[in-house]
């Protein structure tokens, strides 16, 4: 039910997507749905925990890696994550709903401390959360840049590259 929904809002965006749209797309009755989902916004809050578990997932697994520079793979597959999976990513960040917002709040923090306890395990500094915070915005300005302008991670690796280094030399 939820990767019918997760492909509509890709397709189409969370605005332009209805309880009716995904119901017609799995061929069952809009009532269906809102027997599971109390209205759309709740359907999409849960699509959207799936990136930020698939976010996490990431996270998780550059901190187990055996690499000596976790710090630069951690800040490198953020922007590898946005830039391969644009769509997604604007859903998670960019998407402006007060609606979606409040549902989402807990996901998108907790996923957030997760990196945040991250950069700082990785830098191995005491850092303090506005200058990890400072990061986090500087790879999202990135991605937001970058983000339809490139096919993927790979048409901007050699930009992401210096733009990594050059965060690393102020940590």
């Amino acid at each position: 039910m939820t990767q019918q929904a997760r492909t509509l809002f890709i397709e189409h965006g969370y605005e332009k997507v209805s309880m009716r749209d995904i119901a017609k797309d799995l061929g069952c009755s809009h009532g269906a749905l809102y027997y599971h989902f109390k209205n759309k916004a709740a359907l999409f809050s849960e699509v959207l925990a799936f990136y930020f578990d698939e976010l996490n997932l990431l996270i998780d697994l550059t901190m187990k890696q055996e690499k000596n520079d976790k710090l630069q793979e951690l800040l490198l597959g953020f922007l590898r994550f946005g830039l391969n999976y644009p769509y997604q990513y604007e859903l998670m960040f960019l998407l402006k709903s007060e609606e979606v917002d409040s549902l989402m709040q807990q996901p998108a923090a907790a996923s957030y401390e997760k990196f945040a306890a991250a950069v700082k395990k990785a830098s191995g500094k005491d850092l303090q959360n506005d200058m990890i915070y400072s990061i986090f915005l500087a790879l999202h300005g990135f991605v937001s840049l970058h983000l339809h302008r490139v096919p993927n991670f790979e048409g901007a690796a050699k930009a992401a590259a210096v733009h990594v280094d050059f965060l690393r030399k102020t940590i």
